[in-house]
């Protein structure tokens, strides 16, 4: 019984690992955080959350009217907008929950 074992090509989409300073970020995080402060962070995070509800709540209103015709787009959209709210959520409460752990340091 002989077996080949056949390799996998390597997968082209995949690119190296960025080179990580000592703080733990890499240097494409450091060059998007560089010039922008926290609020226009969450500011640009809170527009596309809204962004995506708007394009699904459109789209609904598109389908009720008969104007679309794919339901199945419609459902993707309400989904990633459901999706991208709940990820700004969960981003937004741990935000807070750092911040309550820092007051709750004794100095």
């Amino acid at each position: 019984m002989s077996a080949s074992i056949d390799f996998l090509p390597p997968l082209a989409g995949i690119r190296p690992p960025l080179p990580i300073d000592a703080t733990g970020a890499s240097q494409d995080t450091m060059r998007v955080v560089a010039g922008t402060g926290f609020t226009e962070l969450v500011t640009a995070g809170l527009q596309a959350v809204n962004a995506d509800w708007m394009r699904a709540q459109q789209g609904l209103g598109d389908l009720a009217q008969g104007g679309i015709g794919n339901l199945h787009e419609v459902m993707i959209r309400l989904e990633e907008s459901r999706t991208s709210f709940q990820l700004f959520l969960q981003v937004r409460n741990r935000l807070v929950e750092s911040y309550q752990d820092l007051m709750r340091m004794q100095i």
